[in-house]
């Protein structure tokens, strides 16, 4: 079984910017100048989620050809996921939701992971494995800024990162609190731009994105 071998932790790819992107593609030949677009903008950390048939060769891709960018795997939901995006060359890897297992062969793949929570119950499960780097989603449907507010109290040890429904309007607001190191986002990477390849505007949106304040 392979082992990623590299240094990276869960914080680290929280704190490297404000924003991780949440990239969804189609096509293989989008992948590579996505990432450089991003990389010019000052966006390292790439999550490119497992929600198309193209989604792990788009990071080999990336792994291959931008070695300026950490390519990361999203929608981990399985064991076979996590293995299949560390051979793919993921350095990190994200997911929806936790559970042990999922949780465990990351550790042992040496895969850094956000695990997704969306209740209480769910943080405790995955600092009881270990985790204290989490994902927050979906954070404006599942309560948004007053959840994780509520949350500081009782979880004051935990960082999280809000993924869902977070957009250029209020991620500076989910960025001000003391329990939140970065937020996910799509909106640095639209649809419209990647089919299009305007990777000038793809840029422009991660240099504004990491100019945000947390």
């Amino acid at each position: 079984m392979a082992v990623n071998d590299s240094k990276l932790t869960s914080l680290d790819v929280m704190r490297d910017a404000p924003v991780i992107p949440v990239i969804v593609l189609h096509d293989v030949a989008h992948a590579v100048p996505l990432a450089r677009a991003l990389v010019a903008g000052g966006i390292r950390m790439l999550e490119v989620t497992l929600r198309t048939p193209q989604a792990l060769a788009c990071m080999e891709a990336i792994a291959r050809e931008v070695p300026e960018a950490v390519a990361g795997a999203g929608t981990i939901r399985t064991v076979a996921d996590a293995k299949a995006s560390l051979s793919a060359g993921a350095k990190f890897g994200v997911s929806p939701g936790y559970t042990s297992a999922v949780g465990n062969a990351c550790r042992e793949l040496g895969l850094p992971l956000l695990p997704g929570v969306a209740t209480g119950s769910e943080i405790m499960m995955a600092q009881e494995d270990g985790y204290t780097e989490l994902k927050f989603f979906p954070a404006v449907q599942a309560g948004g800024l007053a959840m994780l507010k509520a949350w500081q109290g009782p979880f004051g040890d935990v960082r999280f990162c809000p993924t869902g429904g977070i957009s250029l309007a209020n991620a500076a607001d989910f960025l001000a609190l003391s329990n939140v190191a970065c937020v996910g986002g799509s909106w640095i990477v639209p649809t419209d731009a990647i089919q299009a390849g305007d990777w000038a505007r793809i840029t422009q949106l991660a240099r504004e994105a990491t100019q945000l304040a947390r």
